[in-house]
């Protein structure tokens, strides 16, 4: 990635002591960005994870991207996006990334190539 491509919403990072003040349902899988181990840093002090990430905004690429279920090609699509589209970027493991339109989603995972430079 080079230089011009890594920037960032302007999200905060929640101040004091985070918790749940109760039970909350999880959300259906390609909706909110929010993994076991990972969640968008706008979901802290809502959804419980093991680390909360300020994500990169890239540009998805010519051609658009699948957004897909998990990392196997036979996964179930989620959504689309369509080139030029930009995207939150959370998580970058070998030729997969995990990312969203925003908080809210839609979220998955998309091949790496799908990226502008």
């Amino acid at each position: 990635m080079n230089a011009a491509a890594r920037q960032t919403h302007n999200y905060k990072v929640p101040q004091g002591v985070l918790g749940l003040m109760g039970p909350v349902e999880k959300p259906a899988p390609g909706t909110l960005p929010l993994r076991g181990d990972l969640a968008h840093i706008a979901l802290a002090g809502v959804h419980l994870a093991a680390h909360y990430v300020i994500p990169e905004i890239r540009i998805i690429a010519d051609g658009g991207a699948d957004v897909m279920e998990n990392t196997r090609d036979d996964s179930p699509v989620v959504t689309h996006f369509e080139a030029g589209t930009s995207i939150e970027v959370l998580d970058v493991a070998g030729q997969w990334i995990w990312g969203c339109l925003g908080p809210d989603g839609p979220s998955g995972y998309m091949k790496a190539h799908c990226l502008a430079d």
